[in-house]
């Protein structure tokens, strides 16, 4: 870990901080993490949507089950931006083996698990396995999974608070549609609910998800600079390079 490339100045701050600290960090290098993010979000969305005559609840189901495969994305930019590195397409493109690849299992741990936005750095970025991973997992969770449950709980309320919305702006934009009794129009719009209802789901999770794994990434940067003084290290390793 090369401490002195670090974009941020690092310093000793409550867990909370360390939420508001990746939410900056995502608005440092915003276009480049939503470029990333977008790439792969906007066709896994469409393969998602394009499920909606087999079962109408289906799309919003695969868009659920896909969030921690999208979140590797997220990160995989998140962790150059920590460095002041643009990322690009084209460099997710090129490391897409350990990043579009995950194991299986460990999606469906993520996907079951209410902190994963804190578990997914150590799963993604120290390269431990097996009950070295759970140690460590552990070991950086310790007494703060409450924060991170916490902010995963939060989320969830934006989430269904922008989805609504996008649904009620539909109403709004075309009351005359909706205020049809029996009309072919309204029949229509019913008709279409549930892939409406899809579409703005996917919309609140392509906006929300990028922030939701900064806050998470930032809970890990800031563990670590408590457990590890990332922060003493980075001011003696600047005083020395002048």
């Amino acid at each position: 870990m090369q401490i002195d490339a670090i974009a941020l100045t690092l310093r000793p701050r409550s867990m909370w901080e360390g939420c508001d600290l990746g939410v900056r960090l995502l608005h440092f290098k915003m276009r480049s993490v939503y470029a990333c993010h977008l790439a792969v979000a906007a066709p896994t969305f469409l393969l998602c949507l394009a499920t909606y005559p087999l079962a109408p609840w289906l799309p919003a189901l695969l868009i659920w089950l896909a969030k921690p495969w999208l979140d590797y994305t997220i990160l995989f930019a998140l962790s150059r931006a920590l460095f002041g590195e643009r990322t690009a397409p084209l460099d997710l493109w090129a490391a897409r083996s350990r990043i579009l690849r995950p194991h299986l299992l460990a999606l469906l741990l993520l996907r079951l698990s209410a902190s994963r936005s804190f578990k997914l750095p150590v799963m993604q970025l120290e390269g431990l396995k097996g009950r070295a991973q759970r140690e460590r997992i552990r070991q950086l969770t310790l007494r703060h999974r409450g924060v991170a449950r916490a902010m995963m709980l939060a989320f969830v309320n934006a989430e269904f608070a922008l989805c609504s919305s996008v649904l009620v702006l539909r109403i709004l934009l075309a009351p005359h549609i909706f205020g049809l009794a029996g009309g072919w129009l309204a029949g229509l719009a019913a008709s279409q609910a549930g892939l409406i209802s899809s579409i703005a789901y996917a919309l609140a999770v392509a906006f929300l998800e990028p922030f939701y794994v900064a806050g998470g990434f930032g809970l890990y940067v800031n563990r670590r600079v408590e457990l590890e003084a990332w922060d003493i290290e980075q001011e003696f390793r600047r005083a020395f390079a002048r």
